[in-house]
């Protein structure tokens, strides 16, 4: 079978684009049998230093003005010329294609091929928060023509968790044999690190020591991670713990993130109650860096409004470290038994939980130690089987 697949979305820094890399690198290393035509963008083809071997994944680049992973932002607008370009290098190539495959709804181009195509929708975060998610109402209303577009264009969605299915079944009225779920995985990279003198060499590049204790945000630093309410339950927590010696890191991109940033909102937020000594925003953390903030942290806090998946409490669960986590989305799935759990509505839910987790060592431990056991469901060859048992299932049918 000769797949095609959208590599468009490859430099993305968050979860999309994790996903995107991970899942195609294990299909590759995985299938033997099948070819992969990558089709790309002209500046993800310059600009992307680690795809796979050409022999491996042949490269289809469509000549375009700028990268689909900033064009296809929150607030940006992709050219109707460069999706034309895209749509046309498919098009030529697409009577020796069998399937096509969207690792992400984000970077959807209309094609024209007699291939099956293959859609991953991630949530429906957008539909269900739009104001937290779009800058505008232009915003809005091209990612629900383009989302509307790529489901009619479907032949069948995958998605990234059962709770991820359900939303995408309920939001769109699609059946459940149309939607099958292909979850992330975890890389082996995240684990307990017995390198100290590693971690503190990047803990001190941020300003950390080794000694000092942090609970730890990794994500974006947009709307609806919910990071004024995880400041107002982490303000109130360091004024009346035990420990008020404990910082809250967080970590993400907030100077070239393409999607909707809170950012100033989040500072100004940190200025009014008074922790500017205590909150330390890192910016983007490469992934090579972001296991040693992992282990080091106390505990990983992830507030969030909604998640399709919510992969850095699966990263966090893989290193040992305990988590809580908002009860929303997919949250609950990926956890399981593993981890504390919060309204992410209010703030004395989340500073209850984050105290506990504090002032209670053996707490940490013994969740931990079930993190670590429940991060064993997930990987990204599994996944990689179920996405292939996804795509035979499909073209057999055809």
């Amino acid at each position: 079978m000769r797949i095609g697949v959208d590599a468009s979305c490859w430099m993305n820094k968050r979860g999309y684009g994790r996903y995107t890399r991970e899942l195609l690198r294990a299909m590759l290393t995985l299938d033997q049998e099948n070819e992969y035509w990558f089709f790309m963008d002209s500046e993800t083809a310059r600009e992307s230093e680690d795809l796979p071997d050409p022999k491996r994944a042949k490269r289809i680049i469509a000549q375009t003005s700028q990268a689909a992973t900033r064009a296809a932002s929150a607030s940006g607008r992709r050219s109707l010329q460069d999706m034309w370009n895209m749509a046309r290098a498919v098009r030529q190539h697409g009577r020796e294609l069998e399937l096509f495959y969207f690792p992400a709804d984000y970077t959807f181009f209309p094609l024209s091929t007699k291939a099956k195509v293959v859609l991953t929708c991630h949530d429906t975060t957008a539909e269900r928060f739009p104001s937290l998610i779009f800058p505008n109402k232009r915003a809005q209303l091209f990612w629900k023509l383009k989302v509307r577009w790529a489901l009619r264009r479907a032949d069948l969605v995958a998605t990234v968790s059962e709770a991820a299915k359900q939303d995408l079944m309920d939001q769109f009225g699609l059946s459940d044999a149309m939607v099958k779920v292909v979850p992330d995985g975890v890389d082996p990279a995240f684990r307990p690190l017995a390198d100290l003198k590693a971690t503190d060499r990047v803990l001190s590049a941020h300003g950390l020591t080794s000694d000092q204790r942090f609970i730890l945000y990794v994500g974006g630093i947009s709307p609806h991670k919910n990071l004024a309410t995880l400041l107002d339950a982490y303000a109130s927590l360091v004024k009346d713990s035990k420990d008020q010696n404990v910082k809250l890191v967080l970590i993400g991109d907030f100077e070239k993130d393409v999607f909707f940033s809170s950012y100033p909102a989040v500072r100004d937020r940190v200025e009014a109650l008074s922790l500017s000594g205590k909150v330390v925003f890192t910016g983007f953390v490469s992934d090579t860096d972001l296991p040693h903030f992992y282990n080091a942290g106390e505990v990983l806090v992830l507030p969030s409004f909604a998640e399709g998946f919510g992969l850095p409490a699966l990263e966090a669960m893989a290193c040992g470290t305990p988590v809580a986590v908002s009860n929303a989305g997919a949250l609950p799935e990926v956890v399981g038994d593993a981890g504390l759990f919060f309204d992410p509505y209010s703030a004395r839910e989340i500073r209850q939980r984050l105290q506990e987790l504090i002032e209670n060592e053996e707490l940490r431990r013994e969740l931990g130690q079930r993190g670590l056991r429940r991060a064993r469901n997930f990987s990204w060859e599994c996944s990689a089987r179920r996405a292939l048992d996804t795509f035979n299932g499909l073209v057999s049918r055809a």
